[in-house]
C-alpha cells in the first residue's frame, strides 16, 4: 500500500475518532458508550499501517476537534486518546531478531506496565485538577485577605464610633477625611428590621416526586419514556425555599401555566 492511500487511512481513522469524541462534548444520545470507542479506530491505524498511521489518525483527529469544537477539546482527545495510543502501538509493534532468526516481539508485560503508568498519570493529574479547582475559591480569599492585611496605606482615618446613647451625635474623624461626617441614624436602621431583606430574590422549586435510576435505565430513556415517581397520584406537592421544605399544595393551571394552590404550611418541627 503506497503512502497515500496510507495516509488517507489514518486520516479517516483519526476523523472517526473525533465524530465519537464529539458525541461525548455535544452530550449525545449514547454518549457513554461512546467515550469507550473513541481510541478504537486510532488503534485500528496503528495496529494496521503502523505507529506513524497512528500518529497521523491522532493529529488529524485533533484538527477535526479544533474545528468543530473548541482548543480545550482538542487538548483533552490529545491528551487522552492520540498521545496514549500511539505510544502503546509504537511499543507493541517493536520486535528484533534473535540468534536463531525468529521475531521477539515487546513483552507484553511491559506493555501492560505502560498502560498501568498512563492510567495512573491520568488519574493524578484529575486529582491535582480537582483539587486545584476545590481549593481555588478558599485559597484566593486567603491570598486577597492577606494582601489587604499587609499593605499599608498612606494614610489611614480614625474614627471614634458613638455609643448607643450617643447615636445622634456627628462622627468627627481624626485624620484622612476632609469635611464634616452626616450622623449615622442607627436607630431608623434598628426600627426597619426585617423590612431591609424584602427585596432579596429566594429560589422556590416545586417537587412532583423523585425516584432512583441505575446508568441503564437512564441510558434506555427516549421521548415518551415514563418515570414512576415515589408519590401516589392526587398527593401533595412539596414547595422548597432555597432547598427546604416549607409548603405543601395541588398543582393547578393558571392562564396555561402550571401553579401551586398552597394547602399547608409546615412548623419548624415538620419541616425536615
Amino acid at each position: 500500500m503506497g503512502r497515500p492511500a496510507t495516509a488517507a487511512i489514518a486520516v479517516a481513522c483519526g476523523a472517526v475518532a473525533a465524530c465519537l469524541y464529539l458525541g461525548i462534548v455535544l452530550g449525545s444520545s449514547g454518549a457513554l458508550i461512546l467515550v469507550y470507542m473513541t481510541q478504537l479506530p486510532l488503534f485500528v491505524a496503528g495496529l494496521w499501517l503502523g505507529a506513524g498511521a497512528a500518529a497521523i489518525a491522532g493529529g488529524s483527529g485533533v484538527l477535526v476537534l479544533l474545528v468543530a469544537n473548541d482548543l480545550l477539546g482538542a487538548a483533552i482527545f490529545a491528551a487522552l486518546n492520540a498521545g496514549p495510543v500511539t505510544l502503546l502501538v509504537r511499543q507493541a509493534l517493536l520486535a528484533r531478531r534473535r540468534s536463531d532468526g525468529s521475531l521477539a516481539w515487546y513483552p507484553p508485560g511491559l506493555l501492560a506496565a505502560w498502560l498501568t503508568g498512563l492510567a495512573l498519570t491520568g488519574i493524578a493529574a484529575a486529582v491535582l485538577v480537582t483539587a486545584d479547582a476545590l481549593a481555588g475559591p478558599g485559597s484566593g480569599s486567603g491570598s486577597a485577605s492577606t494582601s489587604s492585611s499587609g499593605s499599608s496605606p498612606r494614610e489611614t482615618p480614625s474614627i471614634e464610633v458613638p455609643s448607643a446613647r450617643s447615636a445622634d451625635a456627628t462622627i468627627q474623624p481624626e485624620i484622612g477625611i476632609d469635611g464634616p461626617v452626616h450622623p449615622s441614624p442607627l436607630g431608623s436602621v434598628a426600627s426597619r428590621g426585617i423590612e431591609m431583606l424584602h427585596g432579596v430574590d429566594m429560589e422556590v422549586t416545586v417537587e412532583l416526586g423523585r425516584t432512583r435510576m441505575t446508568v441503564r435505565d437512564l441510558l434506555a430513556l427516549s421521548p415518551g419514556a415514563v418515570l414512576e415517581l415515589d408519590r401516589a397520584a392526587g398527593s401533595p406537592a412539596d414547595l422548597l425555599v432555597n432547598g427546604r421544605l416549607i409548603a405543601r399544595g395541588e398543582v393547578v393551571v393558571v392562564d396555561e401555566d402550571f401553579g401551586l394552590r398552597v394547602t399547608e404550611i409546615l412548623d419548624d418541627t415538620a419541616v425536615v
